[in-house]
């Protein structure tokens, strides 16, 4: 109910001195110089509508309405002073998150929710699961209405990554796996299709791209056939719930899964060139402040393991979960506010500059808390605390130039590390001041890996695992339209050719004949502008010999 009455409100028309009203904001909004965000928001006090304050949206589709009119002269500057919460976008690509029906589990883990309305781990009042539950966990309807709320406060949908969430992707039967990613590209493509390959051929070249798909799953559901049914349903993003690199911790928690097979999970898809985002859990029952940190320092020491990506998520002692009577029976005490902060901050400092920390909290609502921390804004606790002891987390997230304005000359930087599938090599663009512009993953495959992944489209290949240029979304076709791209943007400014051109060349004088590349659907286009055609699962450029 409370999700129809929002939505009812913002269907209600808008009156003449309602239009007024925002006219008059926006062109307040348009010349305040400096411009804060906190400013639209005493602006929409200024200025309310008859029947309470405008939303966001409605004021950039107002926007929008009066430049087409000719009452006023469009600016993306001023977008971007009126759009709603321009961090959806700012690090290169509209995420769009989509939820699966309700299914069961394989899983028996203590400290994971149940709640029969939604997929397992979820509860039904978050925000994710609100917006599923809504659209009747239909992927058109969830994908399509996400891109309009998107679009509505004035972000580009050109190039979205779309993040498949709920449960264990891979138990669903795969029926329903490859009809909704079919339905998912359908929305994207404004059109139905036929089967899958149909949708995706049309993604290729459509409005709105896909540039990333990602799902979750478990390492001991990860084989050599389940990674080459991920890649023909476009995956290139796989999200793995780890949880802890201790046997004895998972097995307390009954996870049901070994660290050798989160090794194993790893390898298989590292060699096949998938982005690699490991879930992490402190505070599990067993483990202490001083256990996890040292945990921890195995993700980056085992060249088993050493993720891309990283959610860390503390546990979080819910009514719903069977942690709760462990909780009660004074087995279980959660972490206190001031051991999590410290343990979050020594782990920010052990990141390495190749990782990139998405999450550092899960945001669970605080109703369903039995007890433990309940601040949402942990990420910002923990770093004015690095910041007051005058550290700084170095993980990509924290220095990639986002809406900073970071201007050239970006200078290019190399880091190899090893891994069980192969050394890899982390190529960046970064400014003088250390933001990150963009960055490409080479993995040059250790002998046998990818034989491992049955994938032959690979043999003989080095493998591109990802390109990315952050800084706000510039619209696909607007490459050197530096005016309204805005100083300093990394988009559409060379950085991902040239990029490609040095992990070639690495490639080259590795006595690689072939360069293979992970390609979303929707980038597929980019690649065959860089000289790579499609070859089965992959897209791949013969090397000359140098």
């Amino acid at each position: 109910m409370r999700t129809e009455r929002w939505y009812a409100r913002r269907a209600e028309p808008l009156s003449a001195a309602d239009e007024d009203q925002l006219f008059r904001l926006i062109q307040e909004a348009a010349g305040l110089a400096p411009f804060e965000p906190a400013q639209l928001s005493r602006l929409l006090r200024r200025y309310p509508r008859a029947s309470g304050q405008f939303a966001k949206d409605q004021i950039v589709a107002a926007y929008r309405r009066f430049c087409a009119e000719g009452r006023l002269d469009f600016d993306r500057e001023i977008l971007r002073r009126l759009q709603m919460k321009p961090v959806r976008t700012v690090s290169g690509v509209a995420t769009v998150t989509v939820l699966t029906k309700p299914f069961p589990c394989p899983g028996e883990c203590i400290f994971c929710p149940t709640d029969a309305r939604m997929p397992k781990s979820y509860l039904a009042d978050e925000p994710g699961a609100i917006r599923a539950e809504y659209h009747h966990f239909d992927p058109y309807e969830t994908t399509a209405s996400r891109l309009r709320a998107l679009e509505n406060i004035g972000h580009a949908t050109d190039k979205v990554e779309l993040l498949i969430l709920g449960g264990t992707w891979s138990y669903y039967p795969r029926d329903y796996q490859e009809w909704f990613i079919q339905r998912c590209f359908d929305a994207l493509n404004g059109v139905d299709s036929r089967a899958l390959e149909e949708a995706q051929r049309r993604n290729e070249t459509a409005a709105r791209r896909n540039v990333g798909l990602a799902i979750e799953t478990r390492p001991d559901y990860v084989d050599a056939d389940e990674v080459r049914r991920l890649r023909r349903y476009g995956v290139t993003k796989v999200q793995l719930g780890a949880q802890s690199l201790d046997d004895r911790i998972l097995d307390l928690n009954r996870r049901g899964h070994t660290v050798a097979q989160t090794r194993q999970a790893v390898r298989l898809l590292r060699a096949a060139g998938f982005k690699l985002h490991l879930h992490w859990m402190p505070n599990l029952l067993g483990a202490t402040p001083a256990s996890d940190q040292a945990d921890y320092e195995r993700l980056w020491s085992d060249p088993g393991l050493r993720p891309d990506e990283l959610k860390i998520y503390p546990c979080a002692l819910v009514r719903e979960a069977a942690l709760a009577d462990w909780y009660e029976q004074g087995a279980y005490r959660p972490y206190s506010d001031d051991e999590l902060i410290e343990l979050l901050a020594a782990c920010k400092l052990r990141t390495p500059r190749y990782v990139r920390l998405n999450r550092i909290i899960r945001d669970i609502p605080a109703g369903h808390m039995v007890a433990g921390s309940t601040a949402s804004n942990l990420r910002e606790v923990v770093q004015r605390r690095l910041a007051a002891q005058g550290q700084a987390c170095q993980c990509i997230r924290c220095r990639e130039v986002r809406d900073r304005g970071a201007a050239g000359p970006w200078r290019l930087a190399s880091n190899t590390y090893a891994t069980s599938a192969g050394d890899e090599h982390f190529l960046s663009f970064n400014t003088a001041g250390d933001r990150l512009g963009g960055f490409l993953r080479l993995l040059l495959p250790a002998a046998g890996a990818t034989a491992e992944t049955g994938l032959d489209e690979l043999r003989g290949a080095a493998v591109v695992r990802e390109v990315h240029v952050y800084g706000p979304v510039v619209r696909l076709g607007e490459a050197g339209q530096a005016a309204d791209a805005g100083p300093g943007r990394a988009q559409h400014v060379g950085l991902g050719g040239r990029l490609l051109a040095e992990a070639e060349a690495i490639a080259r004088r590795a006595g690689y004949g072939r360069l293979a590349v992970i390609a979303a659907v929707g980038t597929r286009e980019y690649y065959r502008r860089h000289g790579f055609a499609v070859d089965g699962l992959y897209m791949l450029k013969p090397l000359a010999s140098s």
